[in-house]
Order: C-alpha cells, then sequence, then structure tokens
C-alpha cells in the first residue's frame, strides 16, 4: 500500500468514528444510552432506596459538629471501600474525596456536607438523634446519603462515564469554612465544574428548584463592644451610658439598607445579639451587641461592612463611648455569594426536565441564606440547587432548616442521588463532544 493510499484511509477511519462518536449525545462508550430515567429507575429500586435510608439513619442518629465527623467519615470511606472506589483522606481532618471513571479529563465534582448543628431534636421517631444538644437539622446526613447512592449508581454504570467524577464529602459548612479549607486541601484539583444540592422540606419529593445568576446572599457576622462609665442608674449624668449608645447604634444600622442600599439591590442588616447590665439601678461599663449583614454581590458585602464600622463607632462617639467591632474573619469565614453559572444552569435544566419532567422544575427567588458552596464558584463554574423532601400525601413539612422540628421525606433521597448521576455522567459527555469537534477527532487521552 503507497503512503498517500494509507493516509487516506486512515482518514476515512478517523472521520467514521469521530461520527459515531458525536452522532448522538446519548450513547456511551459501550453504545448503551446514558439516560437520566434509567439511573433514576435503578435508584428507586427497592433494594437500593432501603440501602440509602439506612446510611442516611445511621447519620442522623450520630450527629457530629464540624471539623468533628469522625464516625461520619469512617462510615462514608467503609462504604466506598465495599464499592470498590479509590478515594483520599483526610482533607480539611475529616474530609473525602473519591474518584469514579477513567482518571483521566474531563474532571467533574459533586459535593455534599456532613457537620449537624447544636441543636436539641424535637422529633419523636424511631431513629432520632443519640447525642444531646446536637441534630441533623439542616439536611447534611440526606446529602451524604445522596452522593453515597450516585456513587453506587455511577460505579454500576461506570462503562458510560467519559471522564472522572470526583466526589467531595465536606466537613464544617455550618459557619466553619469547611469548602474553603477543602480547596486550600486540593480537592478541586483538574475539577472543570461542580454540582451541589440542598434538602427543601417545602418543596414535595421529586421537586427540584434554583437558578441562574445569584441564588444565595454573601455573608457575614460582627459584634460592637461598646464601653461608657458605669456609674448609679438614680445618677446619670455621673456615668456615661453605653446603653443609649448601643440603642443608636442599632437604629442607625437599619438605616444603612432604607436610607443607603439601592432598593433593587437586596441587602440585610441584622442586630440579633444585645447583651448589658444585670441590675436595675446600675448604669453597665459595657453593652456587647452582634449580628449579621448580607448582599448579593461582593462589593455590596465589602461596603455594608465598611459602613457597619463606620456607624459604630461614630454613633457610639456621639454619646462619649468608645466602640470596638469584631468581624470573625478568621474564626468564620465571610461566605461569598452563591451564583449560579449560566450554562451549568441550561444543563440542570435539561436533564432534571429528562428526570423529573418540566412541571417538576421550578424557578425560584435569590434567598439571603447562605452557603459555603459559593467557595468552590470562586475557583471553577459551580451550580446549585434545592431538592424538594417535603410530604406529598397531605402533610406539610412547615419547620424550616436550623429548626428542632427539622424533618424530611425520605422517598426524595432517589431522586437526588439519580440528579447528581446524570448530571455528572451527561456533563462528562458533553465535554468530551466539545473536545472532539475542537481536536478534529478523538484520542486516546486527554
Amino acid at each position: 500500500m503507497d503512503i498517500p493510499r494509507r493516509v487516506f484511509l486512515v482518514f476515512l477511519l478517523g472521520l467514521s468514528c469521530t461520527t459515531c462518536l458525536s452522532s448522538d449525545s446519548s450513547l456511551s462508550s459501550n453504545g448503551s444510552p446514558v439516560s437520566p430515567q434509567k439511573l433514576l429507575d435503578f435508584a428507586k429500586s427497592r433494594d437500593f432506596s432501603e440501602w440509602m435510608i439506612g446510611i442516611r439513619r445511621k447519620i442522623h442518629e450520630n450527629p457530629e459538629l464540624g471539623y468533628e465527623e469522625f464516625e461520619t467519615s469512617k462510615l462514608i470511606r467503609s462504604e466506598l471501600d465495599k464499592m470498590g472506589i479509590r478515594y483520599k483522606h483526610p482533607l480539611a481532618v475529616t474530609g473525602v474525596v473519591g474518584f469514579i471513571g477513567t482518571g483521566k479529563p474531563p474532571f467533574v465534582a459533586l459535593r455534599a456536607d456532613m457537620d449537624a448543628l447544636l441543636l436539641q431534636e424535637m422529633v419523636e421517631w424511631e431513629h432520632k438523634s443519640k447525642v444531646p444538644g446536637k441534630m441533623h437539622a439542616c439536611g447534611h446526613d440526606a446529602h451524604v446519603a445522596m452522593l453515597l447512592g450516585a456513587a453506587k449508581i455511577l460505579r454500576e454504570h461506570q462503562e458510560e462515564i467519559r471522564g472522572t467524577v470526583v466526589l467531595v464529602f465536606q466537613p464544617a459548612e455550618e459557619g466553619g469554612g469547611g469548602a474553603k479549607k477543602m480547596i486550600d486541601a486540593g480537592a478541586l484539583e483538574n475539577v472543570d465544574a461542580i454540582f451541589g444540592l440542598h434538602v427543601a422540606p417545602h418543596l414535595p419529593a421529586s421537586v427540584v428548584a434554583s437558578r441562574p445568576g445569584p441564588l444565595l446572599a454573601g455573608s457575614g457576622f460582627f459584634e460592637a463592644v461598646i464601653r461608657g462609665k458605669g456609674g448609679h442608674a438614680a445618677i446619670p449624668h455621673l456615668a456615661i451610658d453605653p446603653i443609649l449608645a448601643a440603642s443608636r447604634v442599632v437604629v442607625s444600622l437599619q438605616q444603612l439598607i432604607s436610607r443607603e442600599a439601592d432598593p433593587l439591590d437586596s441587602q440585610v442588616v441584622t442586630v440579633a445579639k444585645f447583651q448589658g447590665g444585670g441590675a436595675f439601678n446600675v448604669i453597665p461599663e459595657s453593652v456587647t451587641i452582634g449580628g449579621t449583614f448580607r448582599a448579593f454581590s461582593n462589593e455590596s458585602f465589602m461596603h455594608l461592612k465598611q459602613r457597619i464600622e463606620e456607624v459604630v463607632t461614630s454613633q457610639a462617639a456621639v454619646q462619649r463611648c468608645h466602640a470596638t467591632v469584631h468581624f470573625f474573619s478568621e474564626e468564620n469565614l465571610f461566605f461569598p455569594p452563591t451564583i449560579n453559572d449560566e450554562s451549568l444552569h441550561k444543563h440542570f435544566k435539561k436533564v432534571a426536565r429528562e428526570l423529573l419532567g418540566p412541571h417538576k422544575i421550578n424557578d425560584m427567588q435569590p434567598m439571603m441564606g447562605s452557603e459555603d458552596f459559593s467557595f468552590y464558584q470562586e475557583v471553577i463554574p459551580g451550580y446549585f440547587f434545592f431538592l424538594g423532601v417535603g410530604d406529598d400525601t397531605g402533610e406539610r413539612y412547615d419547620s424550616a432548616p436550623h429548626s428542632p422540628y427539622f424533618k424530611i421525606n425520605e422517598d426524595g433521597l432517589p431522586y437526588g442521588s439519580a440528579l447528581h448521576a446524570s448530571l455528572a455522567v451527561t456533563y462528562l459527555l458533553d465535554q468530551q463532544q466539545k473536545f472532539q469537534s475542537v481536536e478534529g477527532g478523538p484520542r486516546d487521552e486527554l
């Protein structure tokens, strides 16, 4: 065979292979369809659902606070070992990062948080928290169970993974900045995009809600100590009253929103702590106030921080007091706004529509709550959504997250695990096809 003819035949073979791979985006490496509905059917099977519910209940009975999730981490690693999934541990004290797929690009991550809250559970049921004063009141137990469920689905369909799925089990979401520490430990190495979810008891099971762009606010905390001069309440002119000064400060802080913030740029400043004095007839030496501030852009957030400090110190000075303001930037990191990537939103809606149906996808308004998933979104494109775990048989789950009465409908777990798996598999397939169209054909390695 002469060289020109050989080159021509190789070209035709390469062209035909490219056509086979790119003609139908639902084809996997072995020709079987990558169907979100197929993955959901797998997740809803009786044995699979019961296994996942059992995982959630074990974690719920034994809640652990941020950076103390040692038993939760051990359980996760045990389940990954049973599945034959390799992982790295520890990251950020208790974190675990697992890997499924080829071990080669592209890489996509799925994230679950693990920590519980300092709350005494008030829901009476068979699997109530066994640890006094601690409770999974924000659904992180369900998040872990669903990500392990996704891992099991992906492991069973590993031949359909056209890249690598990274499983991020993260500690300390509740104010501990666990996401930031996972990033610093290398959890996002090589990762192109990340998906995360949060349970929503106000939505029926199998319903999802999200939006592109700003979804959750950036948040921070502040505390101010206002010092005056203590004295007898009957002779206030000989004292310098910090309670009066603190009261003026609180009123002035509200004007930051009502008179300085753009009404179309949602912001919040709330003073939720006011401590001072212990007797009816004694003016105290000092008063401590504290609260939270939130905004949907980093610019507005940092402006609020600056103005809070200026207002507190200036208003205290007007009342002859001295004030110091602390923002806890080391102990509790500022959470950036959670901003969903536009292209990932389109991907999410496409997958969710096929898996759940278009009537199960809700467009939501931004919320002033915060999530440290936003730290991942500062590094790579990320997408965060809410999954319904309310009861659709008539009972309303009115207790919001962080309530001692918080509970979920476990029928929602298969939908979360299937969504996780479907989002990852289809994202990797899309990335492979984009790469092939740019490079002009398939490659053995990326």
